[in-house]
């Protein structure tokens, strides 16, 4: 009585229309991931990238600060100097870990993952 060849016509338009709509939806869910763990790996490798920069810029300023240091001071007495500073840096870091390392990261890691 309610069968007709017409509904059933439009029901099987209706169910490949569904089935092209989530091939599509799969597709973008694939494209979108793809966009986030590209975006994740620069900038991983950009960091690291500014990571061996800074290391360097550190190691050659902390030598040229002890070559600064060692006439007024004794070269040992200058390489005692930078270490105290660096171990006070590292105290400060440390203490303020959360607020200056992990809120920043977690805030940079949200916005890629969920833009």
């Amino acid at each position: 009585m309610f069968s007709t060849d017409n509904n059933v016509e439009t029901i099987g338009q209706l169910v490949e229309v569904l089935k092209d709509y989530i091939g599509l939806q799969k597709e973008y869910v694939k494209l979108d991931v793809i966009e986030k763990v590209v975006r994740l790996i620069t900038a991983v490798t950009l960091l690291g990238i500014l990571t061996a920069s800074i290391m360097m810029i550190i190691i050659f300023g902390s030598f040229a600060v002890v070559y600064a240091l060692a006439p007024s001071l004794g070269m040992a007495t200058s390489f005692c100097v930078v270490a105290a500073f660096y171990i006070v840096l590292f105290l400060l870091i440390f203490a303020f870990r959360k607020q200056w390392i992990e809120r920043p990261v977690i805030r940079i890691l949200a916005s890629i993952l969920m833009d």
